[in-house]
């Protein structure tokens, strides 16, 4: 095979390859390795550029056996760590005197890995919260077997407590089934019409126990008139009910949560048609390092708080696939001392 065949050929492979031939250095390689691995790598010893040992050895073993090897390459693209499947194919008839060389072909499967690690760490953060109350509820039965058998009030002290246990552990679960088939559902689109006023003004008056429990006064300030969207009228009252709630517990000490909504023929974050619907509280606010990752499963900018008020870590995340689902965007305003402001965009 000439070199312009052979550059040819392995130009045409649409990932990072490279040839290696009997005489250990590299023949030819695409643009996408040189991206990969450096620019002037034609003509070099492989063992100088491909310096993971994993991947010497494949290539070592594929040229000796005539014969096909696999292994990992882990890199760095300057955003984040990559891995690559590298694969290694004994080629005939080409190479130094037509003595044959290994083609070396790298596939990037570095988004399978991160899927990978988020269901070891969603396992993980699942089991751990699981364990907590599950712990607490042990820990409990096995006093009310011994010390605390012949004491009614301590008896009924420590069977709120594990009512209190199990109900968390109830909302967890509904919160991960929740997710769950929000989840499958992302990527259909709701095509029902509803009216959007009066879903916020029912999801407020649900909540008005709450408010007066917490102090904390609920204001709607609404447009006149009904205002229709398309959406699904179930998830859209959870993703309000969600953000309302948080108002509530986490702003309680501003003593008021507004609603705002604003509807605009030229939404700029819509390109179309929209509508903006704030939930405004006058709280503590967020310390703003934690906003990129509000949404982030069992993510909690005060864990201890948000433990103590019932919360499960996964309101927020439902509610970005909630808004994602209807091709909305949920934006996040917070300054610590200040109060917060989310604001969920949807189309009409």
């Amino acid at each position: 095979m000439s070199d312009d065949l052979l550059d040819g050929f392995v130009q045409a492979i649409p990932m990072p390859a490279l040839m290696v031939d009997q005489t250990e250095r590299i023949i030819a390689a695409n643009t996408d390795a040189k991206t990969l691995l450096g620019q002037n790598i034609v003509g070099r010893h492989f063992a100088t550029i491909l310096r993971q040992p994993q991947v010497l050895e494949a290539i070592e073993q594929s040229l000796q056996s005539k014969g096909t090897k696999a292994a990992r390459h882990l890199s760095n693209d300057g955003a984040q760590d990559t891995t690559f499947d590298v694969q290694c194919r004994y080629m005939n008839g080409v190479g130094a005197v037509s003595g044959g060389a290994v083609l070396t072909t790298f596939q990037d499967v570095t988004h399978l890995e991160q899927a990978s690690q988020m269901r070891r760490d969603f396992v993980a953060n699942v089991s751990h919260e699981l364990r907590t109350p599950l712990t607490a509820l042990m820990g409990f039965i096995e006093t009310l077997r011994g010390p605390a058998r012949n004491d009614p009030a301590a008896r009924d002290r420590f069977l709120q407590i594990m009512a209190d246990e199990a109900n968390r552990m109830n909302r967890l679960v509904g919160d991960l089934l929740s997710l769950n088939r929000v989840e499958s559902e992302e990527r259909v689109r709701p095509n029902q019409q509803l009216e959007l006023t009066g879903l916020l003004q029912s999801t407020m008056n649900s909540l008005r126990p709450l408010a007066e429990e917490a102090g904390v006064t609920l204001t709607l300030g609404a447009l006149d008139g009904p205002l229709s969207v398309t959406g699904d009228s179930d998830q859209l009252r959870q993703v309000f009910t969600n953000l309302i709630e948080n108002g509530i517990k986490y702003g309680a000490s501003g003593g008021s949560v507004t609603v705002s909504v604003l509807s605009s023929e030229r939404d700029a974050a819509m390109r179309g048609p929209g509508v903006r619907v704030k939930v405004i509280d006058k709280g503590p606010g967020i310390d703003s390092v934690h906003l990129p990752r509000l949404t982030e499963r069992f993510y909690r900018a005060d864990n201890h708080r948000s433990r103590q008020l019932g919360g499960t870590g996964l309101g927020l995340a439902i509610v970005k696939h909630i808004v994602n689902r209807h091709r909305g965007r949920l934006r996040v305003e917070s300054e610590l001392g200040k109060g917060s402001v989310f604001t969920v965009i949807l189309p009409r």
